[in-house]
């Protein structure tokens, strides 16, 4: 297979596309709605795509937990035993992404996107009576996590509002805590999928090196923003993005 050769206006659009993206990711998730469609318009098929992302994303996931680390709003030993569960179900995914007509996941993905913006719409008002489901650590590590991870592994777009949800309606934690810990568990799961597309020799290096810069930058500008922003704002941003994913979706499927 001839490898993709892009241009230097390219790859700087690339690069700023990937800062958005690293910003909203670090914020709300979602940053994969930005980056994947323009890595197809580049003309890279699509697994190369999908394999370029989530290089150019492990930038940006890593930067924003160095800073989640670093600021203490995550402890080491409470992520580790939940970011080993994502990287798992992770890892099965990218496996088999790589064999499988992913057209299957056309009946799901708009449910799932309506019920992440349909949580997060309702949260403030009329569940914000109802309390958390509240799963021991261990259902939540042992099954939630590695189903999210599952997902990351084989789409990606939305995990960081998959995890964020997660958080808030199963481990009664807040926005800020659960979008914070998100950002832990999206890292590891793009890392796992990374090492497989690599593996597979999925990944255009040329674009996938240059986005990584963009995305540390806007990952480092979005984690510096994150415990500034109201949590009201915070979850507007959050149905928005699952909102734009689905009518993204639904075009696509029209068209």
């Amino acid at each position: 297979m001839t490898e993709l050769v892009l241009g230097t206006d390219l790859l700087g659009l690339l690069f700023l596309v990937a800062l958005g993206a690293g910003c909203l990711d670090t914020l709300v998730g979602g940053g994969g709605l930005i980056v994947l469609p323009a890595l197809v318009l580049t003309g890279m098929p699509p697994l190369q795509a999908l394999g370029t992302n989530k290089l150019q994303g492990t930038m940006g996931t890593a930067t924003a937990t160095l800073m989640m680390l670093r600021h203490g709003k995550v402890r080491w030993d409470d992520v580790r035993p939940l970011m080993r569960a994502a990287f798992g179900g992770a890892i099965l995914g990218s496996l088999l992404v790589q064999v499988l007509d992913t057209r299957f996941l056309g009946f799901m993905i708009p449910v799932v996107l309506c019920g992440v913006a349909g949580y997060f719409l309702l949260s403030g008002s009329l569940l914000k009576h109802l309390r958390p489901i509240q799963l021991t650590r261990q259902t939540f590590a042992g099954r939630v996590v590695p189903l999210i991870g599952l997902y990351d592994g084989m789409f990606g777009p939305g995990t960081g509002s998959f995890f964020s949800m997660a958080g808030v309606a199963l481990q009664g934690q807040s926005l800020l805590q659960a979008t914070a810990v998100a950002k832990t568990l999206n890292f590891a799961t793009n890392v796992a999928a990374l090492l497989v597309f690599i593996a597979a020799g999925q990944i255009l290096w040329q674009a996938g090196l240059v986005m990584m810069a963009g995305q540390a930058l806007g990952a480092w500008v979005g984690s510096h923003i994150l415990f500034r922003i109201n949590p009201w704002y915070l979850r507007i941003l959050i149905v928005a993005m699952c909102l734009a994913m689905l009518l993204r979706y639904l075009l696509t499927q029209s068209g």
